[in-house]
């Protein structure tokens, strides 16, 4: 069975043109990998733009989105597998259950919300699987300072900094979750639209 990866990121493309080229290079690596993506289902966005490359490299792709946004992100119709859930939190649920590892890349309050979701899950035992954040051009830069200052704050124990790993570039995602990664090829930036 192919190793599993949950990507979480946003339904936009964001203000950088270099989030949307990681998210298509994960998604070309993820299918050279023959990894599985699992994702939010949208056809928008960051998460439009991992789905499309990874189904355009052979992965097997499977989203989950709750009703509720099935229109609003335009549930992607062309993946491996698209599945309707009640709600978000059956959406977070079969993520979690889904998946072998964890992949966040840019994103809103949504991926805000998936990431500590899961890193709070691992903290309470209720998974031990990888998770990996994109801090691209220091985009997460203000978690790890939070982080810190949870932990200065006696809030939690200086562990927490180990229950997920940042990595400052796309080609460092897939080895930072034990897969092993085919050749690197140059990046490409696409312009924003």
């Amino acid at each position: 069975m192919a190793f599993s990866i949950c990507v979480f990121c946003g339904s936009r493309y964001g203000a950088d043109p270099r989030f949307r080229a990681a998210s298509t290079r994960l998604g070309e690596l993820a299918g050279a990998a023959g990894v599985r993506l699992i994702y939010g289902g949208g056809h928008v966005g960051l998460m439009g733009a991992v789905a499309d490359a990874a189904m355009a490299a052979g992965s097997e792709v499977v989203g989950l989105i709750p009703t509720r946004l099935l229109e609003l992100e335009v549930g992607h119709r062309a993946i491996t597998e698209l599945v309707v859930t009640a709600d978000m939190f059956e959406r977070k649920q079969q993520m979690v259950d889904r998946a072998d590892g964890f992949v966040i890349l840019p994103g809103g309050l949504g991926t805000l919300d998936e990431l500590l979701d899961v890193v709070t899950l691992r903290q309470l035992g209720y998974h031990a699987k990888p998770i990996v954040v994109l801090n691209l051009d220091g985009f997460w830069d203000p978690l790890s300072a939070l982080v810190d200052r949870v932990i200065e704050q006696k809030f939690a124990e200086p562990s927490a900094r180990t229950l997920y790993r940042m990595v400052p570039s796309v080609e460092e995602i897939l080895p930072a979750l034990g897969i092993a990664q085919p050749p690197a090829a140059p990046l490409q930036v696409a312009q924003a639209d």
